[in-house]
């Protein structure tokens, strides 16, 4: 079987592929987008890191193509959606860089703190001037973390090695587990006033993109220093020129930016008082030899034993089992990522109940994608099909399966349910066909929908008018609506409505809805 290598890699894993029975590696770093399309039918695995983009051009073209594999954290140059539908598996390495990513991010922490950029190049230039890079010492200081999953519970265990107070902000996490990390648990606008320095440490998803922004600058105690060492578009880079020029922030170090690399003439790359790096978290050669070793291993137990490992599209099961687990798979992964955005924050409860013919099949592999897409919005592209229990272990999260032959009304229905003490909700889907999956219930409403695209779960008063207010102030706002379907209980009492729609709905648009009096609550909710 070949294997095409499409990117740099570390020796040691190419080592181990040119090493392997049966297999033919080809070593081709640096071709050109046309070139991959036009080689890529002979090859059965394609392995990547972040400089080869897979776009659906690739996949449409890869005619042999069983897997990609991504020797790294993430997968944004990777068409997921196409590799679905192409049934190519995708795999990553999404732990090991972890620690180089923290340590680069503590090393941008005491360059900002003692000025080392700005004093090594002033002595290089034939300056020797100790009072003007007088700096400021980390130890006692408090430290905000914005995101504290696998990278941020590191950052948080070393910066307390160093005698650092630590505050954290995750929104999916309960105080408990910030707590045993060593961290005190804080709100976002809590973190911002307290904290001498402040880290990022989240995914890039619609929700944080410019999360660090104008207002939440403003928040920020006088004199803080801000490190950024996940992704570039959660920061609002021309509100952070303004709050570095203006002085609110004593400085900033950056290793992403929205564009990469940024242009010459870019006003961060001009200012002193930002440390600039590369995108290089996780360039160490200790971690690019573990992510190209444990890449090439992933890709041969494939190839070679048929065994899925670390794949974000597809659970560690046999090749062979694959096709008839697939649908529930998809189905239980969009069940998941619905409740992310419906259900209850800081979840501390996660039930999976299965119904009817669905209990014959591996429920063990179905509900790792029920709980790969519940984290996925808070983790990001580190959480897959293999580590998506140990995750929720270490988010503290209790999940329980069930399984009985009885049917619901459906031959086979998947209920998800969350919950964190306080507040819970659930969903409930079946699975008609090979490619045909269906929403079936919310909250115990009977609503059927396609768990796809841009959708509104409204919850109103049954009382005229309401629907016809909904669909007036979309269509007012140009928004089409694909379908619509509403379930009640009794007569006069509470209405669920899910509406599918063409486009995301806009900030101002839900706020209209919500100001609704009939009207409880509308969310909104993305699927792939």
């Amino acid at each position: 079987m070949k294997v095409l290598v499409s990117d740099i890699l570390s020796t040691e894993g190419l080592q181990l592929l040119q090493q392997a029975d049966g297999i033919e590696l080809s070593y081709r770093p640096g071709l050109t987008a046309e070139q991959i399309v036009q080689e890529i039918p002979e090859y059965e695995a394609l392995i990547v890191r972040s400089g080869t983009q897979v776009t659906e051009e690739v996949l449409e073209a890869a005619t042999h193509l069983k897997v990609v594999g991504r020797a790294g954290f993430g997968v944004e140059n990777i068409d997921l959606v196409a590799a679905n539908r192409k049934g190519v598996v995708v795999l990553n390495t999404p732990l090991g860089n972890a620690t180089t990513t923290a340590e680069h991010t503590l090393a941008l922490l005491m360059s900002l703190a003692r000025r080392i950029p700005e004093a090594e190049h002033a002595v290089r230039s034939g300056h020797w001037d100790k009072e003007a890079f007088v700096g400021v010492e980390i130890s006692g200081k408090t430290l905000g973390v914005i995101g504290a999953g696998k990278i941020g519970s590191l950052v948080v265990e070393r910066a307390l090695g160093l005698k650092m107070r630590v505050l954290a902000y995750d929104p999916f996490l309960p105080d408990a587990a910030i707590q045993k990390m060593g961290a005190e648990p804080s709100s976002l606008d809590g973190l911002m006033v307290q904290a001498d320095f402040i880290t990022l440490h989240v995914p890039l998803t619609p929700e944080t993109e410019g999360l660090i922004n104008e207002e939440s600058l403003g928040k920020m105690k006088q004199g803080c220093r801000l490190i950024n060492c996940a992704q570039g578009g959660l920061v609002d880079e021309d509100a952070l020129v303004a709050a570095l020029d203006n002085g609110k922030l004593a400085g900033a170090a950056l290793d992403g930016f929205v564009q990469e690399p940024p242009p010459a003439d870019h006003p961060l790359l001009q200012m002193p008082q930002v440390v600039c790096t590369p995108h290089i978290r996780a360039a160490s050669a200790d971690a690019q030899a573990n992510v190209a070793v444990q890449v090439a291993r992933q890709i041969l137990d494939f190839l070679t034993r048929g065994v899925v490992s670390n794949a974000l599209n597809a659970p560690s099961v046999s090749a062979e089992s694959l096709p008839e687990l697939q649908p529930y798979l998809e189905l239980a992964d969009r069940l998941g990522g619905f409740m992310a955005q419906y259900g209850p924050r800081a979840v501390t409860e996660v039930v999976i109940d299965y119904y009817g013919a669905v209990t014959d099949l591996d429920t063990g592999a179905i509900s790792r994608a029920a709980l790969k897409g519940l984290l996925a919005p808070s983790v990001g592209a580190s959480v897959n099909y293999v580590n998506a229990p140990y995750v929720a272990k270490e988010r503290s999260i209790a999940v329980t399966e069930s399984r009985t032959k009885e049917t619901q009304g459906f031959a086979n229905m998947i209920r998800l349910l969350v919950g964190n003490g306080e507040a819970q909700a659930s969903i409930c889907g079946t699975v008609f066909g090979a490619e045909m999956y269906r929403i079936v219930r919310v909250d115990g409403f009977r609503i059927e929908a396609v768990p796809q695209g841009n959708l509104l779960l409204v919850h109103n008063q049954d009382v005229p008018g309401v629907i016809g207010f909904l669909g007036q102030t979309l269509a007012e706002n140009n928004i089409n609506i694909a379908s619509m379907d509403l379930s009640r209980r009794t007569t006069k009492g509470e209405v669920a409505c899910l509406i599918t729609i063409d486009e995301p709905l806009p900030d101002p648009v839900l706020e209209q809805l919500r100001q609704h009096e009939n009207i409880f609550d509308v969310t909104p909710i993305a699927l792939p």
